[in-house]
């Protein structure tokens, strides 16, 4: 067998053959950025952050809840803004989908229709005060709230988001104050227990620090409370404290709320849509996404992401127009959605809306959400959040060299800030609209900002939006797409070799990971820890071997093909010599000579998927008999929103549960097949999934 130098000796002679043959250097420049120069400096004059900033202050004019008129207010300014960029009809629209509470997309629950007119809540006793209103802080009053008038004594529950919370305390007809969140508050004090109001605020570190931000919490009603919901008041920690203060001295405390306007009702969500029509490849598409929806106060949540894939839109119309840049050959789709509800609505009504593992033709999706915080005020960073071990794909080596290309640009708006320019790129984590690209196997990448301490607050206001940053943002995003759209033959193979470096040192950190997993401990240990490292190492080349090959997603040309063969089993090649490295390792420690790893028990039944896109998040709890949920809040149930997520994204009609278990870990921790075979269980319980006969 071949030593690893000869093998390398080998490779490389055989690639700088193939180059010499097609008169190209065998390999890019050292530190060369993919987008062509020319792309990149036509899109630095023509992307304007100053007027996505003047979007931002227009879209927070709207409290633009999910399914509500001020939404809907939202959308047409979209709209309007895209037919003045020259957008005709068929290139620009919107699609609306039912939105009254009951209607279900997939496993989603549509949010009910909203709109209010006013919202007051004044002390009454011990002495007069008004403490807030609406509109002038439309966060004030918890979204979904109905339409009242109430007069009550005020009884504090503490958090009020557990049964434990009203033992002893007389909560019917009073109003409740608590530290909960508003619609579980509401869902104990209302419902259950018979309250006739809320008032939440919060009391973590965050709001001690700023005690005159006000949060936002909403009710969610479930389709059987629609008519039951009343309504609640969020107020700052300095209000929230006063008022608990009040009672804490037995002073009794009467208030009155009211909230005019219909309240709850049958409306819809509307999605704007917009093209970019390719030239050669039409069907097959690169989408923006962001989600337009958040209340009123909400600028960088994401009027930011919004106004920054609309003047995107508006850069690449008015080149194409003006003759500095070709259409694209590819075509790309910007949508305009309310988060998650508003995004598995779109998806339910487009079955063609899949990658290329699928069988579609979305290629790749990049979701903006949270992209212009002015980074020296909230002391934040460009987060670039990368595609899930679900999904392994190039769009992240492309958006890493992009970011790395706009960090050595002097990119300065009149109006923006100094700040040098702050990003990192990060594993995969959910919590907005890639979820649902991903799990329909579209690559999908989200762009967003952390830490930001005004997340969901009063605070989140136009003042703290930098125009320098959304042109940074816009710049990364609009330079991926079009170079991945274009993709000549030539550029496939330098992305290729990208892909290979950069899988290369991915496969190189595993086995460290690896090798630190096997750090045996006790002897009963050993071989399952052999297991669990080879696990890592045999995972990560999967990932790094599908993510080489996906540049044929974007040029398949026939020297491509080659070229990616051979450096796929380079990749084989470091596997192999790593795994022998842990397998020497678990000899050394103890592992009999003559076994491989072995994983302790296995699960060999299939589970099969019923639905397309993610799970809503409250199954398979919401729909399990009580004592059976119970399990889902102990300490033996460790599997996070992330986890879920990536669990069903590993339930493709062919794993195991033992495999789906296995992918788990190695992507992030070692976890009990226990809990995976229950959690799955349950799915197939509440109608999810079902088992392979």
């Amino acid at each position: 067998m071949p030593s690893p130098l000869t093998r390398n000796i080998a490779t490389f002679a055989l690639v700088f053959s193939l180059f010499l043959l097609s008169g190209e250097s065998a390999f890019p420049q050292a530190g060369k950025h993919l987008l062509d120069p020319k792309i990149r400096d036509v899109l630095h004059e023509e992307l304007s952050g100053e007027l996505a900033k003047e979007h931002v202050i227009q879209i927070t004019r709207h409290h633009r809840i999910q399914g509500s008129r001020g939404y809907r207010a939202a959308a047409n300014y979209v709209l309007d803004q895209l037919r003045s960029y020259g957008f005709s009809e068929q290139d620009a629209y919107i699609e609306s989908f039912k939105s009254d509470g009951k209607v279900h997309y997939q496993t989603w629950q549509s949010p009910s229709g909203w709109d209010i007119e006013s919202g007051e809540l004044r002390m009454i006793e011990p002495h007069a005060e008004r403490i807030v209103g609406y509109p002038e802080i439309a966060m004030s009053v918890m979204t979904y709230s109905n339409s009242g008038d109430v007069t009550a004594e005020l009884v504090w529950v503490g958090r009020g988001t557990d049964d434990s919370d009203y033992a002893g305390k007389d909560v019917k007809d009073k109003f409740v104050l608590a530290t909960g969140y508003g619609g579980s508050v509401h869902r104990l004090a209302v419902l259950k227990y018979g309250a006739k109001a809320v008032v939440c605020y919060l009391d973590d570190d965050r709001a001690r620090e700023y005690p005159d931000m006000l949060q936002y919490t909403g009710m969610w009603p479930k389709s059987h409370e629609l008519d039951r919901v009343t309504f609640g008041f969020n107020l700052t920690n300095r209000q929230g404290e006063k008022l608990k203060n009040l009672l804490g001295t037995g002073t009794k405390v009467v208030l009155r709320g009211q909230v005019q306007g219909i309240g709850l009702e049958s409306y819809f969500m509307d999605v704007v849509v917009a093209h970019v029509r390719g030239t050669e490849f039409p069907d097959e598409e690169i989408v923006f996404t962001s989600h337009l929806d958040h209340p009123k106060e909400s600028a960088n949540d994401n009027a930011s992401g919004s106004a920054a894939i609309l003047d995107m839109a508006r850069s690449m119309r008015s080149l194409i127009r003006e003759n500095k840049m070709v259409p694209p050959k590819r075509s790309l789709r910007f949508l305009w959605v309310p988060e998650f509800f508003g995004t598995m609505a779109y998806i339910d009504a487009h079955p063609e809306l899949k990658g290329a593992i699928l069988g579609g033709k979305f290629l790749a999706n990049l979701n903006l959400d949270m992209v212009g915080e002015n980074t020296e005020l909230l002391h934040s960073k460009l987060i670039l959040t990368r595609t899930p071990d679900s999904m392994p794909s190039v769009l992240n080596d492309v958006i890493a060299n992009m970011a790395d290309m706009v960090d050595q640009m002097d990119v300065r708006t009149p109006r923006g800030s100094l700040s040098a320019f702050n990003y990192r790129v990060t594993p995969y984590s959910g919590g907005s609209d890639h979820m649902m690209f991903n799990e329909r196997k579209v690559p999908g990448i989200m762009f967003s900002h952390s830490p930001d301490y005004t997340h969901h607050t009063s605070e989140d206001t136009p003042d703290k939006v930098d125009p320098v940053e959304l042109e940074r943002c816009e710049m990364i995003a609009s330079g991926a797409a079009l170079y991945l759209a274009n993709l000549t033959p030539a550029q496939a193979r330098n992305l290729t070799y990208l892909a290979y470096s950069q899988a290369a040192g991915r496969l190189a950190e595993a086995m460290g990971l690896a090798s630190q997993m096997s750090e045996f401990g006790a002897q009963s240990t050993v071989e399952q820890m052999w297991f669990e490292s080879q696990n890592i190492l045999n995972h990560a080349l999967q990932r790094e071997l599908a993510t080489v090959a996906s540049v044929l997603n974007f040029n398949s040309e026939k020297s491509t093909q080659s070229l990616i063969r051979t450096l796929q089993e380079e990749l084989r090649n470091h596997h192999r010599f790593y795994s022998q490295q842990l397998t020497t390792k678990a000899h050394a420690a103890g592992a009999p000579a003559e076994t491989s790893p072995k994983a302790e028990t296995e699960d060999q039944r299939v589970p099969v998927r019923l639905t397309r896109g993610p799970l809503d998040f409250g199954l398979p709890q919401g729909k399990l008999p009580e004592a059976e949920r119970v399990w889902y809040t102990g300490k033996q149930f460790n599997l996070n929103g992330d986890l879920r997520f990536e669990l069903i994204n590993f339930v493709d009609g062919s794993r195991s549960v033992s495999d789906i278990r296995n992918a788990l870990s190695a992507e992030f921790f070692p976890v009990s097949l226990n809990v995976v075979a229950r959690y799955i269980s349950d799915l197939v319980k509440v109608g999810a999934l079902q088992w392979r006969e």
